[in-house]
């Protein structure tokens, strides 16, 4: 269980209530419930960490229940698939259920609502019932069917589960309330008929439960304390609540129902159909081609379950709808793979370049360092001889004193190796440069401890020996819509906002003989470039990496351009030993442990040190634990500082105020609503 110095969310107040009013802690129970009609995706990432990490903090079992009420999309395919997903994430789950495993206790109780006068047999058309139902200010009309006598209800019910009518001819309805201002009360369905077979039972049943009487039935069935749901599902509460009371029994747990926000992320789609569109058309590769938000698609692309865990503690749980920048993600899975990935050299767009005063047949094995960011992460060595391949946009013949890469006359120094001068180039008959000629510092190699290995210049580039390389293909991912909110525009479809450039494949990149031996799991920063890990295509006579993300946000980058040209110029404090953001995050550790005049003259302090931020420096801090309430009370000071001064809002700004409105320390709520528009 957290300790109580931890800050809860909503949820957690929730269940910390009820064991205070007497709910024994043993009774806590949860449930993961997807319908196996698709892949998993990042969407319900949140809710799998949010229930499994219940599960874990209150020790109590976790069922993993599949939704499986729709035999016409549901398959053992997507069921196998979830299952890989959730174990991949690193959960396990108590117990494996179906709903179809309650098939036959679903129909008896069904029968006996009949029998109370509680459910009757429409044989209504669709459009028909859906007229009769009203609008949200005007009541409904009852169906003429609606006081069929018992006999009759319970003869053609039998008939309608023993196949003798068509789809569509027959459907069982709660009798509940026409004129209620809950349109879902208004004798919702209970049954339809489906001929076809089912996954699981075959074609032992040819009706099938709606979800809203399987949903609630289920959870008592499997006595689950706390039914945690998306909040399109609180208008369903009411109706959740009056199936259990047909059936409920006092001596038994009866199931809570309660709402959260779901997770959507921008620049992408998240609605199961659109994704199906998206594989149909073959748009995309399939569900876990590496530009889809699936989780079988991140963990292709190279995402770790860490990451992914990452991201839904610090995106948070929510009473509110909201949109998620990609962004966020895209920094849980860098800052993951910063500190476990292996360092290594790649290159991807290569031209040719000679050292030409380094003796020719000559290979010397040069120490790579693994990992800087891990300790006893180890070594590697890496090839060097007089023949490289270099990255094409490493050189300009003609350079200005802005431009730190190899140009002829200056000096740069070469990742583990050399320090290089360009003197000269080869060009082919159009022009195109084929050959850069440089000579290098034979005492400056990289470790050697001499004193030219100590001089420094402004340039490191990365580059693999020619005579050693192994050829790779490369796939450089980007996100799949060009616009925030794709499915967002009325009339126009989701798919006139793909982006055209999502995916950039090159067939000959060069890479070092280390990753060779490279295995699906493995994960590589390829240096300068970004982060990469060898897709399931790949075989050992040829290899294929895809790049998870890079080293930078290159999106954020292009966005604020324009916006930090109008900003006023934001420097560090000169001479102070530590900067401005790390004397804010000083600050703020010993924020909530002050009061009075001390906590007064702590947030003058942050507000005096935030005029010399940038946005860049605070951004990477809005991803702080929940639990580090201080530090994200001093971000947020900040923030209220830069935005006065004129940054513009974005969606990252506006999830992480929207945040901290909705926490429980009230210092950080305060702060919130005076920077909330």
């Amino acid at each position: 269980m957290k300790e109580a110095s931890e800050s809860l969310n909503f949820l957690e107040h929730i269940i910390a209530e009820d064991l205070k009013s007497g709910l024994p802690k043993d009774s806590l129970r949860f449930r993961f419930p997807p319908e196996p009609n698709g892949y998993l995706h990042i969407g319900h990432a949140a809710s799998i960490c949010l229930n499994f990490g219940l599960g874990k903090d209150y020790q109590s079992p976790v069922n993993l229940r599949f939704d499986d009420t729709n035999p016409i999309k549901e398959e053992q395919e997507f069921v196998d698939s979830i299952k890989k997903d959730i174990e991949w994430l690193g959960f396990k789950w108590a117990n494996e259920l179906y709903t179809s495993d309650y098939f036959q206790q679903l129909y008896d109780w069904a029968i006996e609502l009949i029998k109370n006068g509680k459910a009757y047999i429409d044989g209504q058309s669709p459009e028909l019932i859906a007229e009769q139902k009203g609008t949200p200010t005007s009541p409904g009309k009852p169906s003429p069917h609606r006081d069929r006598p018992i006999e009759e209800n319970l003869e053609i019910f039998e008939k309608m589960k023993n196949g003798k009518f068509e789809a569509g001819s027959y459907v069982l309805r709660a009798k509940i309330d026409m004129a209620s201002p809950n349109m879902l009360m208004r004798d919702p369905l209970m049954y339809r008929i489906i001929n076809r077979a089912h996954h699981r039972t075959g074609t032992d049943w040819c009706i099938y439960p709606m979800y809203d009487w399987a949903h609630g039935q289920s959870d008592y069935i499997e006595q689950i304390s706390h039914s945690l749901c998306t909040l399109e599902f609180k208008s369903h509460r009411e109706l959740y609540d009056w199936f259990l009371d047909q059936i409920y029994d006092e001596n038994k747990l009866r199931p809570k129902q309660r709402e959260f926000a779901r997770r959507n992320l921008s620049y992408t789609v998240m609605s199961k159909r659109k994704l199906l569109e998206l594989v149909q058309s073959k748009t995309v590769a399939g569900w876990d081609d590496p530009r889809m938000p699936t989780i079988s698609g991140l963990r292709r692309r190279g995402y770790t379950p860490e990451s992914i865990r990452k991201f839904s503690e610090i995106s948070g749980i929510s009473k509110r709808d909201s949109v998620t920048d990609v962004s966020l993600l895209e920094y849980a899975i860098r800052e993951d793979l910063n500190k476990r990935a292996t360092r290594a050299m790649a290159v991807i767009d290569p031209v040719k370049l000679i050292i030409t005063n380094y003796p020719e047949g000559i290979t010397e094995m040069l120490e790579a360092e693994n990992n800087p960011e891990m300790e006893n992460s180890g070594s590697h060595e890496v090839p060097f001889s007089r023949e490289l391949y270099i990255e094409k946009e490493d050189f300009k013949e003609e350079a200005g004193n802005k431009y730190f890469r190899l140009s002829i006359g200056k000096e740069v120094r070469l990742k583990n190796a050399y320090i290089i001068k360009g003197e000269s180039v080869v060009k082919d008959e159009k022009g195109n440069i084929t050959e850069i000629h440089c000579t290098a510092d034979l005492d400056s190699r990289s470790g050697s401890g001499t004193e030219a290995s100590m001089r420094k210049v402004k340039g490191t580039l990365h580059w693999v020996s020619i005579q050693h390389a192994i050829k790779a293909e490369i796939r450089e991912y980007d996100r799949l819509f060009l616009d925030e909110a794709p499915d967002a525009h009325g009339e126009k479809s989701f798919m006139e906002f793909l982006n055209p450039e999502s995916l950039k494949v090159t067939k000959e990149a060069y890479l070092e003989p280390f990753l060779q031996e490279s295995k699906l799991e493995d994960k590589f920063q390829f240096q300068r470039v970004g982060y990469f890990t060898l897709d399931k295509d790949a075989t050992s006579d040829y290899l294929i990496f895809n790049k998870t993300v890079g080293l930078k946000d290159s999106w954020a980058k292009a966005q604020t351009k324009e916006q930090k040209q109008n900003q006023p110029q934001q420097h560090k404090q000169q001479g102070q030993g530590r900067s401005p953001i790390n004397e804010i995050q000083k600050i703020s550790k010993k924020y909530t442990n002050l009061s009075g005049a001390k906590l007064e003259t702590a947030r003058a302090s942050i507000a005096k040190l935030a005029e010399d931020v940038s946005y860049d420096d605070l951004e990477p801090l809005f991803g702080t634990a929940k639990k580090k309430v201080g530090t994200r009370i001093g971000v947020t000071i900040a923030l209220g500082v830069l935005l006065e001064k004129g940054l513009e809002r974005n969606e990252a700004i506006e999830a992480f105020i929207q945040a901290g409105l909705e926490d429980y320390n009230e210092l950080l709520a305060e702060e919130a609503k005076t920077i909330k528009k």
